[in-house]
């Protein structure tokens, strides 16, 4: 039986008299053994004023006629097209909005009429190396790394449906290191916040900075995942801009156990909360009759931001920066990595390790000032200094 082959169709415009032109896409639909030309309308030239607006529109159609196509001739903004379509339902809606701003603000742009075979890995390498931001800043290497990573994951889906035999992002070199170390807390000044906030903004902060949870998944909590009796949270799912979704990882989805202290806070938050039945969320919007979560962000800079600044704390600080404090505490403490990894929920403990990194210099800067100072106070007991000549 001979294979299908991959087909593009035609793309034309229909002239009609007393009504708006219309786009119309043609193809050849095989229909036992028979070949049928088949002609679907895309819309208006109302609705699509250029060709390229009616070209987008037909990538789609070309992904769904193609199903089961061998050696397809795909250029790489087809290949996303299928990927949009089969690969990224599955992810988190964080994660598919976030490969979706990434592919249409700098990947397609760039390499979406380049075929397969013609995109070279040094050519990648040079275009990210160079890659800047909307407001023409240079990208952050891990800006950069993510989108390495997506393309590396197009040419992958590609492979996968032998529309191609090579990746050839997977030679391409990109550093994730960060350009800035992460702000964490000190424990006094973690302890001093808890005060200067208001219950809400409190309990927020003390289930973040026990448990690490993602600011996704605090505000997706409902009441009947608190499990009050074996004093857990179990994370179900996460919100990423009022869209309820899968959590990060697969991995993400497990128990996290809550300290007795946090506990009774959200015990006490419960009987003051308007909205407080087992399908409630548990940081309801008032705003909005309870039906969505808050708005992290708005929690974050009435409350919690000016808190900080009346305790004298100038750092950087959003929901991540409690879930570096937890990671960097948990490492001053010595607890293994493997701990610290099942805790934070990291799908990988490479993840855990560079945070790791951060909290071990810390220690070890620590350790040397206390050892110098030892050795330098010795020295100068024991050499004390010459008096000046002219003293």
């Amino acid at each position: 039986m001979q294979a299908q082959r991959y087909q593009r169709g035609s793309l034309s415009l229909r002239k009609r008299k007393s009504l708006p032109d219309v786009w119309e896409f043609r193809h050849y639909e095989k229909t036992g053994n028979k070949t049928v030309y088949k002609k679907q309308t895309v819309g208006t030239i109302t609705q699509f004023p250029r060709r390229a607006d009616a070209e987008k529109a037909v990538a789609q159609l070309r992904v769904d006629i193609n199903q089961g196509a061998e050696h397809a001739p795909m250029n790489l903004d087809q290949l996303a097209t299928h990927y949009k379509h089969v690969e990224l339902p599955s992810k988190a809606y964080s994660t598919q909005e976030g490969y979706k701003n990434y592919l249409d603000l700098h990947v397609l742009p760039k390499w979406g009429r380049h075929s397969l075979s013609s995109i070279k890995a040094i050519e990648v390498e040079a275009w990210l190396r160079g890659l800047k931001t909307a407001k023409e800043k240079p990208a952050s290497p891990g800006t950069k790394t993510k989108i390495r990573n997506l393309m590396s994951a197009l040419f992958s889906h590609a492979i996968r449906y032998e529309w191609s035999s090579r990746n050839p992002i997977s030679s391409v070199r990109t550093s994730a290191k960060r350009q800035r170390i992460p702000d964490v807390l000190t424990t006094e000044e973690f302890q001093a916040l808890i005060p200067e906030l208001p219950q809400r903004a409190r309990v927020i902060v003390l289930l973040d900075g026990s448990t690490g949870l993602r600011r996704g998944e605090i505000i997706a909590l409902r009441w009947s995942d608190i499990d009050f009796k074996s004093c857990q949270a179990n994370v179900q799912r996460s919100i990423w801009r009022n869209v309820e979704g899968e959590t990060k990882t697969e991995g993400s989805q497990k128990p996290v156990p809550l300290p007795p202290f946090v506990v009774e806070e959200l015990k006490r938050w419960r009987e003051e909360s308007l909205y407080k039945s087992e399908d409630d969320f548990v940081f309801p919007s008032i705003r909005k009759n309870g039906e969505q979560a808050i708005s992290p962000d708005s929690i974050l800079k009435r409350e919690i931001r000016p808190a900080l600044r009346r305790i004298g704390v100038t750092k950087r600080v959003g929901f991540h920066t409690f879930r570096h404090t937890l990671a960097t505490l948990l490492s001053s403490l010595g607890v293994n990595v493997k701990t610290t990894q099942e805790l934070l929920r990291h799908a990988n403990p490479s993840i855990t390790m560079r945070v790791y990194q951060q909290a071990v210099s810390e220690d070890k800067r620590a350790a040397q000032r206390l050892a110098f100072s030892a050795l330098y106070s010795e020295g100068l007991q024991s050499n004390p200094p010459e008096p000046n000549e002219g003293g």
